[in-house]
């Protein structure tokens, strides 16, 4: 049995490539998307598979289908959803909000509802929420809900790192159970503060392409954020 890591370490993967060098730089899980110019999407569902045949880490596929927090067209995440679980993913990211900036729940839960029961993220829409802590007592009951993305704040992590600490000091109330994990804007300097504050769980994306969204994950970048989040 390996020993368990200090942290959780997600990395975006936009195909094969990335998540094969995310995996070699001991990357824990991979969040799956495409299209970063719309800030990721849901991939294709040839990608997931080409990804899942390549790493044994876990995949957390991206239900999004265009750029912003508004859901759209419901009944085809549904229906991508439906296709991704009967493709084997088990794992998935989505989040989405109504106009008033309040959680959309009847689009959550109509996704939820075809995950049947597997793990998923809720991811930055919290941090466009009008109310984050009411986002948060709005998905409290929902099954398989085990994390929020955050930067806890639209601008990224140097703006939101307060929210972020008195968010994790509240872990274990209602709609505090959901692990942070912390991603947006995120650097390694960022690090000590965050895992003082109890925080494990850490995702990075273009912090792990020195050469930017144009170039590949790097083993190296992936694994200087291993040793880090270990020590």
């Amino acid at each position: 049995m390996s020993e368990r890591k200090s942290a959780v370490l997600e990395v975006i993967a936009l195909g094969v490539e990335d998540a094969v060098a995310a995996q070699a730089g001991g990357a824990d899980r991979l969040e799956l998307v495409t299209d970063m110019a719309a800030d990721g999407l849901t991939p294709p569902v040839k990608t997931f598979a080409g990804i899942r045949a390549s790493v044994d880490i876990s995949l957390r596929v991206m239900l999004r289908l265009a750029d912003g927090f508004a859901a759209g067209d419901v009944d085809t995440l549904v229906r991508v959803a439906g296709e991704m679980r009967s493709a084997g993913a088990d794992e998935f990211v989505l989040g989405f909000l109504d106009e008033h900036g309040s959680a959309d729940l009847a689009a959550v839960e109509r996704i939820v509802a075809e995950l049947d029961g597997c793990r998923w993220t809720f991811h930055r829409a919290i941090d466009r929420a009008a109310d984050r802590d009411a986002v948060r007592k709005q998905l409290a009951d929902l099954p398989g809900l085990d994390a929020y993305l955050t930067a806890g704040s639209a601008a990224g992590v140097d703006d939101g790192l307060s929210t972020l600490v008195t968010e994790a000091a509240r872990s274990g109330e209602p709609g505090y159970e959901p692990r942070i994990m912390v991603g947006g804007g995120l650097r390694l300097d960022h690090v000590p503060r965050l895992r003082a504050a109890g925080i494990d769980a850490f995702h990075i994306g273009g912090a792990a392409r020195p050469g930017g969204w144009s170039g590949p994950v790097s083993v190296d970048a992936v694994r200087q954020w291993r040793t880090v989040l270990d020590a």
